[in-house]
Protein backbone atom coordinates (compact mmCIF):
# COMPACT_ATOMS: atom_id res chain seq x y z
CA UNK A 1 0.00 0.00 0.00
CA UNK A 2 1.29 3.42 -0.93
CA UNK A 3 0.10 5.44 2.05
CA UNK A 4 1.81 8.57 0.74
CA UNK A 5 -1.24 8.99 -1.49
CA UNK A 6 -3.36 9.43 1.63
CA UNK A 7 -0.89 11.96 3.03
CA UNK A 8 -0.82 14.02 -0.17
CA UNK A 9 -4.54 14.36 -0.87
CA UNK A 10 -6.97 16.94 0.46
CA UNK A 11 -9.84 14.99 2.06
CA UNK A 12 -13.44 16.11 1.75
CA UNK A 13 -14.97 17.42 4.97
CA UNK A 14 -18.73 17.38 5.42
CA UNK A 15 -20.78 20.29 6.82
CA UNK A 16 -20.48 20.94 10.53
CA UNK A 17 -23.21 19.93 12.96
CA UNK A 18 -26.32 22.05 12.67
CA UNK A 19 -25.94 22.85 8.97
CA UNK A 20 -27.60 21.35 5.93
CA UNK A 21 -25.83 18.90 3.65
CA UNK A 22 -25.12 20.36 0.22
CA UNK A 23 -27.93 19.58 -2.19
CA UNK A 24 -30.14 18.23 0.59
CA UNK A 25 -32.90 19.59 2.81
CA UNK A 26 -31.94 17.21 5.62
CA UNK A 27 -30.85 18.95 8.80
CA UNK A 28 -27.72 17.52 10.40
CA UNK A 29 -28.22 19.06 13.82
CA UNK A 30 -28.87 15.70 15.47
CA UNK A 31 -25.61 14.20 14.24
CA UNK A 32 -22.80 13.38 16.61
CA UNK A 33 -19.16 13.74 15.64
CA UNK A 34 -17.16 10.52 15.53
CA UNK A 35 -13.82 9.28 14.27
CA UNK A 36 -12.30 5.94 13.31
CA UNK A 37 -8.80 4.72 12.60
CA UNK A 38 -7.95 2.49 9.63
CA UNK A 39 -4.84 0.74 11.00
CA UNK A 40 -2.42 -0.70 8.43
CA UNK A 41 -0.16 -3.48 9.74
CA UNK A 42 2.86 -4.90 7.89
CA UNK A 43 2.92 -8.58 8.80
CA UNK A 44 5.16 -11.25 7.25
CA UNK A 45 6.28 -8.73 4.65
CA UNK A 46 2.74 -7.91 3.46
CA UNK A 47 0.27 -5.16 4.29
CA UNK A 48 -2.85 -5.96 6.30
CA UNK A 49 -5.75 -3.84 7.59
CA UNK A 50 -7.09 -4.20 11.13
CA UNK A 51 -10.83 -4.39 11.74
CA UNK A 52 -13.00 -5.06 14.77
CA UNK A 53 -16.13 -7.18 14.85
CA UNK A 54 -18.77 -5.42 16.89
CA UNK A 55 -20.42 -7.30 19.74
CA UNK A 56 -23.87 -8.76 19.03
CA UNK A 57 -25.48 -6.97 21.98
CA UNK A 58 -24.83 -3.45 20.66
CA UNK A 59 -27.79 -1.39 19.49
CA UNK A 60 -25.87 0.14 16.55
CA UNK A 61 -24.50 -2.21 13.85
CA UNK A 62 -24.31 -5.37 16.02
CA UNK A 63 -22.00 -8.06 14.66
CA UNK A 64 -20.68 -5.89 11.84
CA UNK A 65 -17.05 -5.41 10.89
CA UNK A 66 -15.76 -1.91 11.51
CA UNK A 67 -12.66 0.18 11.96
CA UNK A 68 -11.95 0.92 15.63
CA UNK A 69 -13.41 4.24 16.70
CA UNK A 70 -16.43 5.96 18.18
CA UNK A 71 -18.07 9.18 19.26
CA UNK A 72 -16.16 12.27 20.25
CA UNK A 73 -16.06 12.99 23.97
CA UNK A 74 -15.67 16.44 25.63
CA UNK A 75 -12.12 15.62 26.73
CA UNK A 76 -10.96 14.91 23.16
CA UNK A 77 -8.88 17.80 21.83
CA UNK A 78 -9.89 16.96 18.26
CA UNK A 79 -11.21 14.09 16.17
CA UNK A 80 -7.78 12.53 15.79
CA UNK A 81 -7.65 12.31 19.58
CA UNK A 82 -11.05 10.61 19.44
CA UNK A 83 -9.83 8.03 16.94
CA UNK A 84 -6.69 7.23 18.94
CA UNK A 85 -8.51 7.10 22.29
CA UNK A 86 -11.22 4.81 20.97
CA UNK A 87 -8.71 2.55 19.22
CA UNK A 88 -6.79 2.28 22.47
CA UNK A 89 -9.93 1.34 24.36
CA UNK A 90 -11.11 -1.17 21.77
CA UNK A 91 -7.91 -3.01 20.77
CA UNK A 92 -5.19 -1.69 23.11
CA UNK A 93 -3.27 0.39 20.56
CA UNK A 94 -0.96 2.91 22.24
CA UNK A 95 -0.65 6.36 20.59
CA UNK A 96 3.10 5.91 20.08
CA UNK A 97 2.40 2.75 18.07
CA UNK A 98 0.48 4.69 15.40
CA UNK A 99 2.06 6.72 12.60
CA UNK A 100 -0.93 8.70 11.35
CA UNK A 101 -0.46 9.50 7.65
CA UNK A 102 -3.70 11.34 6.85
CA UNK A 103 -7.41 10.83 6.54
CA UNK A 104 -10.13 9.80 4.15
CA UNK A 105 -13.28 11.73 3.25
CA UNK A 106 -15.83 12.31 5.99
CA UNK A 107 -18.84 10.00 5.89
CA UNK A 108 -22.34 9.97 7.34
CA UNK A 109 -23.92 6.89 8.84
CA UNK A 110 -27.57 5.88 9.17
CA UNK A 111 -27.16 6.08 12.95
CA UNK A 112 -26.66 9.87 12.77
CA UNK A 113 -22.89 9.98 13.15
CA UNK A 114 -20.65 12.25 11.11
CA UNK A 115 -17.48 10.15 10.90
CA UNK A 116 -13.92 11.26 10.13
CA UNK A 117 -11.68 8.33 9.13
CA UNK A 118 -7.93 8.53 9.81
CA UNK A 119 -5.30 6.20 8.36
CA UNK A 120 -2.23 5.06 10.28
CA UNK A 121 0.54 2.53 9.97
CA UNK A 122 0.66 0.68 13.28
CA UNK A 123 2.98 -1.71 15.09
CA UNK A 124 2.67 -5.39 14.17
CA UNK A 125 1.70 -7.28 17.30
CA UNK A 126 -1.27 -9.15 18.69
CA UNK A 127 -4.32 -6.95 19.26
CA UNK A 128 -7.14 -8.17 21.49
CA UNK A 129 -10.64 -6.86 22.27
CA UNK A 130 -10.29 -4.26 25.00
CA UNK A 131 -13.90 -3.53 25.89
CA UNK A 132 -17.37 -5.00 25.72
CA UNK A 133 -18.11 -3.40 22.35
CA UNK A 134 -15.61 -5.57 20.46
CA UNK A 135 -16.18 -9.28 19.99
CA UNK A 136 -13.12 -9.99 17.85
CA UNK A 137 -10.13 -8.32 16.19
CA UNK A 138 -9.40 -9.29 12.57
CA UNK A 139 -6.21 -8.39 10.71
CA UNK A 140 -7.02 -9.04 7.04
CA UNK A 141 -4.47 -9.18 4.21
CA UNK A 142 -4.67 -6.45 1.60
CA UNK A 143 -3.99 -9.11 -1.03
CA UNK A 144 -7.29 -10.71 -0.06
CA UNK A 145 -9.18 -7.43 0.06
CA UNK A 146 -8.15 -6.49 -3.50
CA UNK A 147 -8.81 -9.97 -4.90
CA UNK A 148 -11.77 -9.48 -7.23
CA UNK A 149 -13.04 -12.96 -6.35
CA UNK A 150 -13.60 -11.70 -2.79
CA UNK A 151 -15.58 -8.59 -3.75
CA UNK A 152 -19.19 -8.10 -4.80
CA UNK A 153 -21.64 -5.22 -4.80
CA UNK A 154 -25.31 -4.60 -5.30
CA UNK A 155 -27.66 -1.72 -5.97
CA UNK A 156 -30.73 -1.32 -3.79
CA UNK A 157 -33.08 1.36 -2.50
CA UNK A 158 -32.33 2.78 0.93
CA UNK A 159 -35.08 4.30 3.12
CA UNK A 160 -33.00 7.43 3.83
CA UNK A 161 -30.59 7.83 0.91
CA UNK A 162 -32.53 6.49 -2.06
CA UNK A 163 -30.69 4.27 -4.52
CA UNK A 164 -27.30 3.22 -3.15
CA UNK A 165 -24.52 0.77 -3.94
CA UNK A 166 -23.49 -1.64 -1.20
CA UNK A 167 -19.98 -3.15 -1.18
CA UNK A 168 -19.05 -6.54 0.32
CA UNK A 169 -15.49 -7.77 0.92
CA UNK A 170 -15.35 -11.46 1.95
CA UNK A 171 -11.94 -12.31 3.43
CA UNK A 172 -10.84 -14.83 6.04
CA UNK A 173 -14.37 -15.79 7.00
CA UNK A 174 -15.34 -12.14 7.61
CA UNK A 175 -17.51 -9.81 5.52
CA UNK A 176 -16.80 -6.07 5.52
CA UNK A 177 -19.79 -4.04 4.32
CA UNK A 178 -21.80 -0.90 5.12
CA UNK A 179 -20.10 2.39 5.97
CA UNK A 180 -16.81 0.60 6.74
CA UNK A 181 -16.78 -0.91 3.24
CA UNK A 182 -17.36 2.56 1.76
CA UNK A 183 -14.28 3.81 3.59
CA UNK A 184 -12.33 0.72 2.57
CA UNK A 185 -13.17 1.28 -1.11
CA UNK A 186 -11.60 4.73 -0.95
CA UNK A 187 -8.58 3.48 0.98
CA UNK A 188 -7.88 0.69 -1.51
CA UNK A 189 -8.40 2.90 -4.55
CA UNK A 190 -5.99 5.47 -3.12
CA UNK A 191 -3.23 3.16 -1.99
CA UNK A 192 -3.31 0.13 -4.33
CA UNK A 193 -3.95 -0.65 -7.99
CA UNK A 194 -7.44 -1.95 -7.13
CA UNK A 195 -10.25 -0.17 -8.98
CA UNK A 196 -13.93 -0.23 -8.14
CA UNK A 197 -15.83 -2.11 -10.86
CA UNK A 198 -17.93 0.42 -12.80
CA UNK A 199 -21.19 -1.45 -12.26
CA UNK A 200 -22.59 -3.51 -9.37
CA UNK A 201 -23.04 -7.24 -9.73
CA UNK A 202 -26.80 -7.02 -9.37
CA UNK A 203 -29.81 -4.92 -8.43
CA UNK A 204 -31.93 -6.24 -5.56
CA UNK A 205 -35.04 -5.30 -3.62
CA UNK A 206 -34.65 -3.07 -0.60
CA UNK A 207 -35.42 -5.94 1.79
CA UNK A 208 -33.24 -8.58 0.11
CA UNK A 209 -30.90 -10.59 2.33
CA UNK A 210 -27.36 -9.24 2.68
CA UNK A 211 -24.79 -11.65 1.25
CA UNK A 212 -22.45 -13.28 3.74
CA UNK A 213 -23.39 -11.09 6.73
Amino acid sequence: MDLSRVRERDPVGLPAEGSRAEGSDRLTGEEREAAVLAPVVTRDGADHVLFTKRADHLSDHPGQMSFPGGGREPEDADLLATALRETGEEVGLRPEEAEVVGRLDDIRTITDYLVRPFVARVTDREYLPGDGEVAEVAVLPVAGLIDTDNYESERRDHPHYGEIRLHFFHVGGFTVWGATANMLVQLLELTTDWELPPEPDRTVDADADLPGT
